[in-house]
C-alpha cells in the first residue's frame, strides 16, 4: 500500500491534490488542522494535514461494476440531498459532492465497525464517539455524521467543536421534526397509559392529572384497572384526591363502559392500567378485554430509559395489537445515555408526548419537542430547560 502525506490550505485542496497523485481510489486515513509558515509564531496560516493512502494492487471487486456502481448511486444520491438541504451553491456543488462521497464511502466503514472514524476532521472524530456513546444506531449515527460534513465543508472546513455541536444538534431536530410530540391533545376524551411493570406510569398519570388540572383547567376524572399490583389503587386514590378528582376501579369492559358513562361530561379521562411483565402476551389480550380501545382513546406507551433498547423494542413489539400514539419515556434524570430517543420514534414511526426526569408531581414532567431532546442529547437540557 503506498501512503502519503499532504498539506493544503483546505480540505478540497488536499482532496484534489491526492486525487490528481493516488486516483480515486485513494483514502483519507487520518486528517488534522495545522499552522504553517510566518515570522516568529506571528502571522501564520491554517491549513490541513491529510494522510492518504492507495493500494496499488487492489482487489479485484473493486473493478467489477456491480460491485461499485450501486454504493456509488445510493452515496451520491444522499450527498446530492445535504447539498440541497444546505443551499451549497451551484459552482461548488460537483467538486463538493465528490469529496463527501469518498470520505461518506470509507465513513460508512468505520461506523458500523468498533473502529474510530479517522477520516474525519478531528471536531467531527470527536462528534462521531459522542453519538456512539450516546448508543444511537450505526445508520443514524453514518446519516447526522454525513449532514455535518456537508456544513464543515459548507463554511470552509474550519469550525469550533462548539460550532460542530450546534450543527448536529440542528440536524437531529431536523430529523425528528417528521413525527408528533408533544403532550394530552385534548382531541380525544381518554388518555390510556400502558407499559411494562416498573417505567412510573401511576406517577406520569398523577403529573398529567396536574397538568390537565392545573395548567390547563380541564374538568378531569381517573380510571384504574390495576387491580394486580398491591396498594396500586390506594397510590392513585391519594393523587386523585390530593387534585380533587375522581376515580373508579374497573376489572372488566363492563365495568370500563360504566366508568366511561359516569364521567360523559368530564374532559380528560386518565386511565391507569396494570404494570406486567411484558414478555407475556396475555397481558396484552387482559387490556383488550378490559379497555374499549374503539373509544375515542389517546394512548402512551411509556418506556423508562434506564432499561436496554432491545428490551424496550421487544415492549414496543409486543404492544403492537394496542394502537400507541406517543411514546413517554421516564427516568431521563436516571441516566446519561439518550440514544433511544431517537432511534426508538424512528423505528417505530411514533413521536414523544413527555419526558418525565424525576419523581416530584407535577413538576418533574416535560412536554417533549425535537430541541429538548437534542440539548437533552448533549447534556444541556436535564434541568428541564428549553
Amino acid at each position: 500500500m503506498k501512503i502519503k502525506k499532504y498539506t493544503a490550505s483546505s480540505m478540497p485542496a488536499a482532496m484534489k491534490q491526492v486525487r490528481e497523485e493516488l486516483g480515486g481510489d485513494a483514502v483519507i486515513l487520518n486528517s488534522r488542522i495545522i499552522h504553517f509558515g510566518g515570522v516568529f509564531g506571528l502571522f501564520r496560516k491554517k491549513g490541513i494535514e491529510v494522510l492518504a493512502a492507495v493500494d496499488p494492487d487492489p482487489i479485484q471487486e473493486h473493478s467489477t461494476a456491480s460491485a461499485r456502481v450501486p454504493d456509488k448511486i445510493t452515496i451520491s444520491k444522499s450527498a446530492a440531498k445535504i447539498m440541497k438541504d444546505q443551499q451549497i451553491p451551484e459552482e461548488k456543488e460537483s467538486k463538493i459532492l465528490q469529496e463527501i462521497s469518498e470520505l461518506k464511502a470509507l465513513m460508512r466503514t468505520q461506523t458500523e465497525t468498533d473502529r474510530p472514524v479517522s477520516i474525519l476532521p478531528n471536531p467531527l472524530q470527536t462528534l462521531a464517539a459522542f453519538l456512539k456513546k450516546q448508543e444511537i444506531d450505526s445508520k443514524i449515527r453514518e446519516e447526522l455524521l454525513a449532514s455535518v460534513l456537508g456544513t464543515w465543508y459548507r463554511t470552509g472546513a474550519n469550525a469550533s467543536p462548539s460550532e460542530v455541536e450546534n450543527w448536529a444538534k440542528e440536524a437531529i431536530e431536523k430529523r425528528l421534526s417528521g413525527m408528533s410530540y408533544g403532550g394530552v391533545s385534548f382531541q380525544k376524551k381518554y388518555v390510556n397509559v400502558i407499559g411494562a411493570t416498573g417505567v412510573g406510569k401511576t406517577t406520569t398519570l398523577a403529573k398529567i392529572a396536574a397538568e390537565c388540572v392545573l395548567n390547563h383547567q380541564k374538568k378531569v376524572a381517573f380510571i384504574t384497572t390495576d387491580t394486580y399490583r398491591i396498594g396500586a389503587i390506594e397510590q392513585l386514590k391519594t393523587y386523585a384526591n390530593i387534585l380533587g378528582v375522581p376515580i373508579e376501579v374497573c376489572y372488566s369492559k363492563e365495568d370500563f363502559k360504566a366508568a366511561a358513562d359516569k364521567f360523559h361530561e368530564y374532559d380528560v379521562v386518565l386511565i391507569d392500567t396494570a404494570g406486567r411483565n411484558f414478555r407475556n402476551r396475555k397481558y396484552v389480550d387482559d387490556l383488550k378485554q378490559i379497555i374499549d380501545f374503539d373509544r375515542e382513546m389517546e394512548t402512551f406507551l411509556v418506556l423508562s430509559l434506564t432499561a436496554k433498547q432491545l428490551d424496550m423494542e421487544e415492549i414496543c413489539k409486543q404492544f403492537s395489537l394496542v394502537p400507541i400514539d406517543k411514546f413517554i419515556f421516564t427516568k431521563t434524570d436516571e441516566t446519561s445515555v439518550y440514544g433511544a430517543l431517537i432511534n426508538l420514534p424512528e423505528k417505530f414511526s411514533r413521536g414523544i408526548a413527555y419526558l418525565s426526569n424525576g419523581q416530584d408531581v407535577p413538576d418533574d414532567l416535560l412536554s417533549a419537542e425535537p430541541a429538548q431532546i437534542a440539548k437533552l442529547l448533549f447534556g444541556d437540557g436535564k434541568d428541564g430547560s428549553s
